[in-house]
């Protein structure tokens, strides 16, 4: 009998099977993210100046036969850390462990991690910057001297003891690189800063994951979804899911620049790649407060959202595209941001361009 079958004793004949599954195994959305990931160096575009330098160090490192140096990867969300570091252990022919620093709650978290790799293993840490002061001191010795270690007893009686590591590279993302110590952020010796991406880049990973999607597309349907994509692949291949699905239904299940136009539009992203919620913000400063200044928590009460998620999800992308400045006196919309929007900027607002 099946360990997952379950069976009414005097019947089994007369009830079917009923299997227990694990939740964790229905997961299609997170295997078709996987599935577009990049899986080499090469395919890896935009990062020309990155991927050329782990290039030649991932060669040498596999020459004279020793793990990569410790390599740390920088940058906003969205843009292919995870992915680079599934690349370098790829490319490196090593198998990878991955985990996130809030997920290294104990010492000991780190020394069940560190002690079970394999020789040349890449240890991946999404998030280091998160890590707790005494997890990160533990990392201390085993990235410079490959050792480890532990305390055995306590009080007067305690002893150190220090189990010897395999050799490991370990790599470790952030999307706040300002938030990482100054020992920890000297102890790697690769350290590489991804930027956003252009809409032509944008458009080739388009394309690419169109095609492992098995949804046609054509150059100007892939260059109007890169172009509202904010400059970020996640969102790119997130747009594209919905866009095919709008084709399925609607557009014969080809895109081109017109369905993908009218379904961006049924999702309420514009030309610019912003969303109903970044332009709720602007049209919340441009007519409640005139334009600005306004304080982050007033603005935040204004839109409903928390003052955190205005400051790390809605604010980079204003302000990378000119749309939101930042001033001592509060938040402040450009003039672009009125022509934007479609609103005459108010004379008060025209003095403080």
């Amino acid at each position: 009998m099946s360990a997952n079958r379950i069976r009414t004793p005097g019947i089994d004949d007369e009830v079917p099977d009923i299997r227990v599954h694990d939740a964790r195994a229905d997961v299609p959305d997170e295997d078709l993210d996987r599935s577009l990931r990049p899986k080499t160096l090469a395919d890896f575009v935009n990062q020309e100046q990155v991927t050329a330098q782990l290039a030649i160090f991932i060669e040498a490192a596999r020459g004279r036969g020793e793990p990569l140096d410790h390599v740390l990867l920088a940058g906003p969300p969205g843009l292919g850390k995870t992915s680079l570091a599934h690349i370098v252990a790829a490319e490196l022919g090593v198998p990878m462990v991955q985990t996130a620093g809030p997920a290294l709650e104990r010492k000991g978290d780190v020394a069940s991690f560190l002690t079970s790799l394999e020789p040349g293993s890449v240890f991946f840490v999404d998030e280091i910057h998160r890590l707790g002061r005494a997890v990160e001191e533990t990392l201390y010795p085993a990235m410079e001297d490959a050792e480890l270690p532990v305390v055995l007893g306590q009080g007067a009686g305690a002893r150190t003891v220090t189990l010897p590591l395999p050799p490991f590279t370990l790599v470790g993302a952030t999307t706040r690189s300002g938030l990482l110590t100054t020992p920890l952020r000297d102890r790697f010796g690769v350290c590489h800063r991804l930027e956003h991406y252009s809409a032509e880049h944008l458009a080739e990973i388009v394309e690419r994951s169109a095609l492992i999607l098995e949804v046609e597309i054509d150059a100007e349907g892939a260059k109007t979804i890169a172009g509202r994509s904010r400059g970020t692949p996640r969102v790119a291949n997130r747009l594209l899911k919905r866009v095919r699905d709008f084709a399925q239904v609607k557009g014969g299940g080809t895109i081109d620049a017109g369905v993908a136009a009218d379904a961006l539009e049924m999702l309420e992203v514009d030309a610019g790649g912003l969303d109903r919620s970044d332009r709720a913000l602007l049209d919340t400063v441009a007519t409640k407060f005139g334009g600005g200044p306004v304080g982050l928590s007033t603005l935040a009460i204004a839109i409903g959202e928390e003052p955190d998620t205005i400051e790390d999800i809605f604010e980079p992308y204003l302000l990378q595209q000119g749309l939101l400045k930042r001033t001592p006196r509060g938040r402040v919309l450009t003039e672009r941001a009125f022509e934007h929007l479609g609103i005459p900027a108010p004379e008060r607002a025209k003095s403080l361009f």
